[in-house]
């Protein structure tokens, strides 16, 4: 034994006395973690933060989060003798004084993007496998939050430089806060400290921003993770696996070093994006003055269906008691998005209403088997994505020579009618990939050989699927719908019966599928051929 293994050893020795850790180590050391590609997006999100704390903390060195007037004296000659925030002269410093502070400040922001990109996509993941289903109901719930919190620490930093663009979503979130009833104004003047702009909304939002959101957001995820652990994790139905285990890897050492290893890969592209894109030039746009706006402002993506609501709103305001309702603000702005984000959150248990079902789950869906479920996922998401679209409707216009009003009611015809479209065909798709299913287990693999028969008849052979693929095929499980009849045995009428009409309505449409193929079907043909 060495000197250092030694050492080593009697430090391991010498913690484990005092507090127990050799057995537990040991035994959390060893635990089995599936493996899958798509279990990676979470990680990207963790990692994707532990980014953004580190290049945060180096950007507070140097920013001043201050609205007082000051005069640019920097480097950057086309705004030089301007007066300008101290918060947008401290982040012209760091992008042209201090040494490696362009690229800090573009790490920083690309994390952002791809951080909210991983929650999304994971979130979709969840969604359309169903591992939100008991017992993690809870952990979908942080997910949506952390989801929400995303956008709104997205939204106060990219508006702490102060300048013409941010300022401009600033007076859009003032415009949201106003529309509150009764209440708006005077939250609006506590914000802000008085009327718009003020003199103490970025110190404000700093402290949110570099404080009280990352706490919340290190208490969720460690939450989530310690759920994660306790609940163990989820897999794709496959050979060896139950719904009673895990088939995978232990976590020491190979998922340590695949961690390790994918950790520098999401550190390595996004230190590449930072160095060779360029993100939010905020010295293009000049500092925020409310009497400007810049042209074809745009949010970052994850804000973007939000203003392309609040841009397709028709104007309507309603006027009753001395107030002014808009309705074009309060409906796109926070009435929708509450309505979304309440159902996102209460989806699980909806679902569990619907369907009767009240079992744990540890295998995943495939989308196509649960056709209901992956078709209201595909007509919210064509909701967002019209919203989304909307939202550049101004840069798109130019870019293709059309109308603003051409682009308005594209909008406002196509988030009625598309997703409901969106919804029926995906249903049908997978519906359709079920019957596909039925066929190759039923009568094999197409192999693009013909067969000439004797009665000049040419017929393409078929080669049967192996006895893992077809068992992945036929594995799932189908739920009959609810029967909740209106009238009991007696004949008297149960309590709640329009809710068992609506429940029974809804437990027949998520049970709608293609009957997948039994061992007796496949025998039967078998004994044909």
């Amino acid at each position: 034994m060495t000197a250092r293994e030694r050492i080593a050893g009697n430090v391991a020795g010498y913690v484990d006395d005092r507090t127990g850790a050799a057995k537990w180590m040991k035994k959390n050391l060893t635990k089995v973690f599936p493996d899958h590609w798509s279990f990676l997006l979470g990680e990207i999100c963790l990692y994707s933060f532990i980014i953004l704390l580190l290049s945060g903390t180096f950007l507070t060195f140097w920013f001043d989060p201050s609205m007082r007037e000051v005069v640019y004296d920097g480097s950057y000659e086309p705004l030089k003798g301007l007066e300008m925030s101290a918060a947008y002269a401290s982040t012209l410093d760091i992008s042209f004084e201090v040494r490696g502070g362009l690229l800090m400040r573009q790490i920083h922001h690309w994390a952002a993007l791809i951080f909210m990109v991983g929650i999304v996509v994971h979130l979709l993941r969840v969604y359309f496998t169903g591992a939100f289903r008991k017992p993690r109901e809870f952990n979908w719930i942080i997910g949506v939050g952390l989801l929400t919190l995303g956008i709104v620490e997205g939204f106060l930093g990219y508006s702490l430089p102060d300048d013409l663009l941010s300022g401009t979503g600033i007076r859009i979130a003032e415009a949201i806060i106003q529309a509150l009833p009764l209440v708006g104004s005077y939250l609006a003047f506590f914000a802000f400290d008085g009327a718009f702009p003020g003199t103490s909304f970025i110190p404000r939002i700093y402290t949110v921003h570099v404080l009280l959101l990352p706490g919340i957001f290190l208490a969720l995820i460690t939450v989530h993770l310690m759920l994660v652990w306790y609940q163990k994790h989820t897999q794709f139905p496959g050979p060896g696996r139950t719904e009673k285990n895990v088939v995978g890897y232990p976590l020491m050492p190979v998922y340590m070093a695949k961690a390790g290893g994918f950790f520098f890969i999401v550190f390595g592209v996004t230190a590449f994006l930072g160095a060779v894109a360029y993100i939010n030039p905020i010295w293009l746009y000049g500092p925020y003055t409310p009497g400007q706006i810049s042209a074809g402002s745009q949010p970052d993506w994850y804000m973007g269906w939000l203003d392309g609501l609040v841009r397709m709103a028709p104007p309507i305001e309603t006027h009753a008691f001395g107030h002014t309702i808009s309705w074009n603000i309060l409906i796109p702005g926070l009435i929708l998005p509450g309505i979304m984000f309440t159902g996102l959150a209460l989806y699980p248990f909806i679902e569990s209403w619907a369907t009767g079902d009240k079992r744990e789950h540890h295998l995943l869906d495939r989308p196509r088997n649960t056709p209901n479920r992956t078709a209201i996922g595909v007509m919210a998401l064509t909701f967002t994505l019209v919203s989304l679209i909307n939202g550049g409707n101004d840069i798109i216009a130019t870019t293709f020579h059309l109308t603003i009003n051409q682009m308005m009611w594209f909008s406002r015809i196509a988030i009625i009618v598309l997703p409901p479209i969106a919804f029926v065909i995906t249903k049908r798709l997978c519906l359709s990939l079920q019957r596909a299913d039925r066929d190759l287990v039923l009568h094999g693999r197409e192999t693009g050989r013909l067969v000439r028969m004797p009665s000049g008849e040419f017929v393409e052979v078929h080669e049967p699927i192996s006895p893992e693929k077809a068992w992945l095929l036929t594995s799932h499980e189908q739920l009959a719908p609810l029967e909740l009849p209106e009238h009991d045995a007696s004949g008297v009428r149960r309590a709640g019966s329009i809710k068992n009409k609506i429940r029974n309505r809804v437990s027949r449409a998520a049970a709608v599928a293609v009957p997948k193929a039994t061992e007796t079907e496949r025998r039967e043909l078998e004994g044909h051929h």
